[in-house]
């Protein structure tokens, strides 16, 4: 026996948010819940600017029985192995961001410790020497490992580039096979309880009025239910991350197709180049305070590595959160839930940790207030976990210009000031268990844009340094033995998971 009656779920609106959300209800619930139906127009754009992730899009993708090699094809994707920053602490700078850890404790002890410990004995090797993900990513080679634990392949992770749309075209098939059914219209009013304020259902243009239970709201940055209906309300970060606008536009392929993506600091803000298999994509995230519209579209469009195959596109954005991202019976997903500039490829992730957390807090009863403060206080501690690792970026940048000097003079959220006394004092990263960006993002940042410690821990020296040393020489050399074996980013893909024509 059940938990009562087949809810009705009613997701409002596609594209990547939508899709992701039907997919995943599809597949995990085999439609024991209810009937799922999803509510969009082909004459409504979608955003699609997410085309870059982190490595956990990869559980969501088993989740749902994606082959990944056929999922790599239908997106014309490719591999990520980490973010390049250049620029960020200064011109002529640059730094990776990758998706691993480096070396391996020694003595209980995070690896970096023991690399500091050897910097002041005067040991210049770099830290991305001892990080398999790092080396692969500057030689331009990958590989998916042998699946060993213990393996060096074991301290590397991977994430993917891909084109959003054709994602939730893919997604969108799998979804319908599964049962989902798709309506198509625009929304012409929202129905309410008119005692309890809860969403009832939606009417269309047509006419045609769809009722449901639960409500997912996937309509973008305008929330036409989370915000147009029950009026939540909005708490904006501004005053931490000044970008609000972005420009994007694709381009045919040039240069190096590099397994990472890359984002240069720019005047007004920062650039991103994402390689896929038959085009790039590029963008530029910046504040309309620093610079007009005309002005950004003209320096994305000098600094593309191939022809422009479409015209600019603009996006307007307020970054932050709903002050209640599931309020009575509606929860929103995407931007309708909130923005964080793409920084740092969370877009996606925000949309795949949402749909994980409701599918594990659905409602039981009528109006579970348990349930939705619980997915509540979950899901804006992580946005703002995210919010201060962004944050950061900007904070410690060593750029001139009134952007970046205005950056390091803000106060930051205290959270994150926190971090950075204890990382400034011994190199240390103090984390809850639960953040995205682990100890090795933390340091590649900090590192990267020239936060260096002022101590280390004393744990570091108890071990005969001259043995550290060896171990450390040891480490580096492997692994790269390991990444010069490793096939070309190109002929991995051409082997496994080339696109058609």
């Amino acid at each position: 026996m059940g938990q009562g009656a087949p809810r009705r779920v009613v997701i409002v609106g596609g594209g990547t948010a939508g899709w992701m959300a039907a997919a995943a209800f599809a597949a995990l619930l085999k439609g024991s819940y209810g009937p799922v139906t999803l509510i969009e127009s082909e004459e409504i754009g979608t955003v699609g600017v997410g085309e870059a992730t982190v490595p956990p899009i990869r559980f969501f993708n088993q989740l749902l029985g994606l082959d990944e090699n056929d999922f790599l094809k239908a997106t014309q994707g490719s591999f990520k192995l980490g973010i390049q920053f250049d620029g960020w602490a200064g011109e002529g700078t640059r730094y990776l961001h990758p998706f691993g850890t480096y070396g391996a404790p020694i003595d209980g002890l995070s690896f970096h410790q023991h690399w500091l410990s050897q910097r002041a004995r005067g040991d210049a090797s770099a830290l991305d020497d001892y990080c398999v993900a790092a080396v692969a990513a500057r030689e331009g080679r990958f590989s998916r490992g042998d699946g060993d634990p213990r393996s060096v392949f074991s301290t590397f992770g991977y994430a993917f580039h891909f084109d959003a749309g054709l994602y939730a075209r893919y997604l969108r098939g799998h979804a319908e096979a599964r049962g989902v059914a798709r309506i198509e219209g625009k929304i012409a009013s929202v129905q309410q309880h008119g005692e309890t304020g809860d969403v009832t259902g939606v009417t269309l243009e047509s006419g045609q009025a769809i009722e449901g239970d639960l409500f997912i709201d996937c309509s973008g940055f305008r929330g036409l239910l989370i915000e147009g209906a029950l009026r939540t309300g909005y708490d904006d970060w501004t005053h931490w991350l000044p970008c609000d606008r972005a420009v994007a536009v694709p381009c045919a392929n040039g240069g190096d197709f590099t397994p990472y993506t890359r984002s240069t600091a720019d005047a007004a803000g920062w650039r991103w180049r994402i390689p896929l298999q038959h085009r790039i994509g590029n963008g530029y995230v910046y504040s309309s305070r620093h610079i007009d519209d005309e002005a950004a579209a003209a320096r994305l469009m000098a600094n593309l590595d191939g022809e422009a195959q479409a015209d600019p596109r603009f996006l307007r954005f307020t970054t932050g959160r709903r002050k209640l991202p599931w309020n009575r019976n509606v929860v929103a997903l995407g931007l309708a839930s909130g923005f964080l500039e793409p920084l740092e490829s969370t877009s996606i992730h925000l949309i795949q940790t949402a749909i994980i957390r409701l599918l594990n807090l659905l409602p039981i009863g009528g109006d579970d207030v348990v349930a939705r403060d619980e997915y509540n206080r979950l899901t804006i501690q992580e946005m703002e976990h995210i919010r201060d690792f962004i944050i950061l970026h900007y904070f410690i940048n060593g750029r001139s210009g009134p952007l970046w000097e205005a950056c390091r003079a803000m106060s930051v959220p205290d959270s994150l000031h926190r971090k950075l006394e204890v990382f400034r004092s011994r190199g240390r990263v103090v984390q809850l268990p639960d953040e995205l960006f682990a100890e090795a993002s933390w340091i590649a940042v900090l590192l990267g844009q020239g936060v260096m410690p002022q101590g280390y821990e004393p744990l570091a020296d108890a071990r005969d340094p001259a043995d550290v040393a060896r171990r450390m020489a040891g480490m580096k050399n492997h692994i790269a033995k390991v990444v010069a074996q490793m096939p070309t980013h190109a002929a991995f893909i051409s082997e496994h998971c080339r696109a058609p024509s």
